[in-house]
């Protein structure tokens, strides 16, 4: 079965896909919540593989919630405005349904989704280590050991426990090789949250930096450190 989540606030939004859905024998709706926050709560706990989430929404928008994300489930955004269907290709969306959604569009859309075209299979446990060159040779720097990343246009200085490492790459490419437990937490910053001893409004403390946390990424921080500190 296919897991769908469906993150709208448009009521009558998430009737119409719920019932497309519904008609689709291999998917299963998980979540259906106009809450963004619900959403974010929701898939640090359970596993979701394919959403369909509205940009347009009250505290959080869904391109706020595509930036956030490390590893993403297939995402099909659904909107009333056009002017974000550029933008969100780069973050990997399988398609962008204007609405009024029409039958015939969403099965296109869902049409996409590679996921679909084979049974789910068994997720293997991730890497553990995070593979990069440095000064041109092979290095592997275990995932725990990473205190934080910031980004110098297309550079990155990867801050360790025991040292730094300066290579050429993007925060939005590097991410795809990352755990769950790193966070975006500022346009410039990705940070390993499991290795946060404290935080304020506007930073996380790691051993002894200090690492922003801007506007945009702020809700979602906390709440992934609330859900941490559960576990």
């Amino acid at each position: 079965m296919i897991k769908i989540g469906i993150v709208d606030d448009e009521v009558l939004a998430r009737k119409v896909i719920e019932d497309y859905c519904s008609k689709i024998d291999n998917f299963e709706l998980v979540l259906s919540t106009g809450n963004p926050l619900e959403f974010i709560n929701f898939i640090q706990q359970n596993e979701v593989d394919l959403i369909f989430l509205d940009i347009e929404m009250p505290e959080l928008n869904g391109m706020e919630i595509l930036r956030s994300m490390i590893k993403p489930p297939k995402v099909i955004l659904t909107t009333a405005y056009s002017e974000y269907a550029l933008e969100s290709y780069n973050y990997g969306v399988v398609d962008y349904l204007l609405k009024p959604i029409k039958i015939e569009r969403f099965l296109k859309a869902i049409n996409k989704v590679s996921v679909l075209k084979t049974p789910p299979l068994k997720k293997n446990k991730g890497p553990e280590e995070l593979q990069i060159k440095h000064d041109g040779m092979p290095v592997n720097i275990s995932f725990n050991s990473i205190l934080y990343i910031q980004s110098f246009g297309n550079y990155l200085k990867i801050f360790t426990d025991s040292r730094i490492y300066l290579i050429s790459e993007t925060l939005i490419n590097i991410t795809t090789f990352l755990s769950e437990n790193f966070q975006r937490t500022h346009k410039s910053y990705i940070t390993n949250l499991d290795r946060v001893t404290k935080a304020t409004r506007t930073h996380l403390l790691i051993e002894n930096n200090k690492v922003p946390v801007s506007a945009m990424y702020k809700v979602i921080v906390f709440k992934k450190l609330e859900v941490l500190a559960k576990l």
